[in-house]
């Protein structure tokens, strides 16, 4: 009865009947408990009522049922799967983010090596979008109230936003940034605009603050500050399919690259009957999501529609991916809005110097650095692709003897581009294999008597043992160069081809000593990363046919950092591994 009196007004209560039981519930109800073959109580815990420590405690239940027994021990099998690849687990075994009671709920700090990663997230997609021309801006973490009444987030996000800051100076009320946009349309109006200068795209990796309850916070995936890989293209109504289609193509990109091949397009509609949770005209938002629907179909993307879901100045498409085990998660979003411009008058010359105002198209490919790094962590269960790893190689010195010899090989790796800690801890060899397996890193190099002597190194694979063969390292300090040996990082990048599956790996003369690769020249270690696709897109195989697999071959090829050397596996057949200039990348 209290919560009927306080929290329910009339017209909003519902009742469900089932023969001659009613409950305060919408329903439905099963007819019959029958139905149910197999149930699992899954947690229980204690709640106070109505949050109050004060008042009674309830016993919550919770528990899931299947009409089969199988299908209730595949989800408990998916269910265990999980709980090891719980991104806060293993963010915290990979020391890669944190969180503190006295830094606040729900605001992550990012430790050493997960910035690492994430820089280098951000590096990706910079050059992911180096051919498209975003120019990248940086904007402060707060705004004039003022700000977003004109674009509508105050009215709308009133809830999900921190409240208003009160300076000294009267009516001066600031507000900590909900999102990018807002910003994004006074960089645009900050001079006149002409039909010639659009697109205009305007990227940031934009921070910005949502104020979630605490009940609902959860690791990476729902924080109270999230940093978006946001950006804003501002373009003529003639322009919004084709530049719609080029950040399609971006974000399939991101997705083929971390191995997320099974994705779901979903056009999120808003719903008319729903007035009050959207602004702009009829007109405007038939408009924009008939756009969306024109550009997927011109890239054959299949989609499926959602009333409701859209935000509310505009229509967007939401990418769901499933991850290893099936489980979906939204990641990249686009967005068409013809209702921003309008708010903040935002306007270009036109061809016969008239006034028009431009169309804004959001884009985030990731979503967000934060729940994208979550995803890829429980995704991968940790094991990230190489170039993108923390630490790619772990120097284990069986005692503190051999330290010197460990730090004249990370001394050595470190200048190949290898990231190589040495773990000199006073601890056994087999604590410290243990530690690092937790840690995922991708190879250990075992160093003890036999190999600072003779100037050899043991390999050792994440989860794979020890391998059979040793390499004498290749070291300026440690032995005077042997062709006929191949060097540390010669023998790291045997391995790393060893990883593609044992694949033939075909890239053609496209790489000269200047540094070309397919007529782009590569200025840098990022453009040297990613050249793969063009590669593999340009070069058919030795029969003159297009290779079925030289594109994806060509990609991880890139994407692990190998260089143009030639490897011996072994008995195996040595492989031939090109890459512009020679140049050696590991990422």
């Amino acid at each position: 009865c209290e919560h009927i009196e306080q929290d329910l007004e009339d017209g909003t209560i519902t009742t469900y009947t089932q023969g001659n039981f009613t409950d305060l519930c919408r329903g439905p109800h099963l007819m019959s408990t029958g139905l149910i073959k197999a149930v699992k109580i899954t947690s229980v815990a204690g709640a106070f009522w109505r949050g109050d420590a004060k008042r009674e405690q309830m016993t919550r239940i919770y528990g899931i049922s299947f009409p089969k027994k199988k299908m209730l021990d595949e989800y408990l099998v998916v269910l265990e799967e999980a709980k090891k690849r719980d991104h806060r687990k293993i963010g915290k075994e990979m020391e890669l983010f944190m969180f503190s009671e006295r830094v606040g709920k729900g605001l992550p700090i990012w430790l050493p090596k997960g910035t690492q990663l994430r820089l280098r997230l951000q590096e990706l997609l910079r050059s992911l979008l180096k051919p498209y021309n975003y120019q990248e801006v940086i904007c402060p973490g707060i705004g004039g109230k003022s700000l977003y009444v004109t674009s509508g987030h105050y009215a709308h996000y009133g809830k999900d936003a921190f409240q208003p800051i009160q300076t000294p100076e009267e009516d001066e009320e600031y507000m900590l940034k909900p999102m990018n946009c807002p910003h994004h349309c006074e960089v645009y109006a900050r001079k006149p605009r002409s039909y010639k200068d659009l697109p205009l795209r305007i990227a940031e990796f934009g921070t910005v603050f949502r104020y979630e309850k605490s009940g609902e916070l959860h690791g990476l995936t729902r924080v109270r500050t999230f940093t978006q890989d946001d950006a804003h293209i501002f373009v003529r109504s003639d322009q919004v399919k084709s530049e719609f289609e080029n950040v399609i193509d971006v974000i399939l990109k991101v997705f083929k690259i971390f191995g997320f091949e099974n994705y779901e397009a979903q056009i999120s509609l808003h719903d008319p009957k729903d007035t009050e949770k959207y602004i702009g005209s009829d007109e405007i938002w038939e408009e924009s999501e008939n756009a969306i629907r024109e550009a997927c179909k011109e890239k054959g993307l299949e989609t499926h529609e959602e009333v409701g879901e859209a935000a509310f100045y505009g229509p967007k498409l939401d990418f769901m991916v499933k991850d290893a085990i099936g489980r979906r998660w939204q990641l990249g979003t686009i967005q068409v809005d013809y209702n921003l411009p309008e708010r903040f008058k935002l306007e270009y010359t036109a061809e016969d110097n008239s006034k028009r105002t431009p169309v804004m198209i959001h884009r985030a490919p990731f979503g967000s650095l934060e729940r994208f790094t979550a995803v890829l962590i429980e995704h991968t269960a940790g094991h990230f692709p190489l170039w993108l790893t923390p630490d790619q190689v772990a120097i284990l010195p069986i005692s503190e003897k051999f330290n010197d010899y460990a730090q004249k090989v990370r001394q050595y790796l470190d200048k190949q581009g290898v990231r190589a800690p040495v773990d000199d801890r006073n601890e056994k060899i087999g604590r410290k294999i243990r530690d690092n397996e937790s840690k995922r890193v991708s190879y250990m190099v075992i160093v003890g008597e036999k190999e600072s002597a003779e100037c050899l190194l043991s390999m050792r694979k994440q989860g794979g043992g020890e391998q059979e063969h040793e390499h004498r390292a290749d070291h300026p300090v440690l032995h005077q160069r042997q062709e006929q040996h191949p060097g540390v990082a010669e023998h790291l990048a045997g391995l790393f081809v060893f990883d593609l599956g044992q694949r033939w790996v075909h890239h053609h003369d496209q790489a000269d000593g200047d540094g070309d690769v397919g007529g782009a020249h590569l200025e840098s270690v990022d453009q040297v990363l990613y050249a793969g696709h063009q590669v593999a897109e340009q070069n058919p195989d030795e029969h003159g046919q297009e290779d079925p697999q030289g594109e994806e071959a060509a990609e991880e090829t890139e994407l692990l950092g190998l260089w143009r050397h030639e490897v011996s596996l072994g008995e195996r057949k040595p492989k031939k591994i090109r890459i512009a200039s020679g140049v050696p990348v590991f990422g």
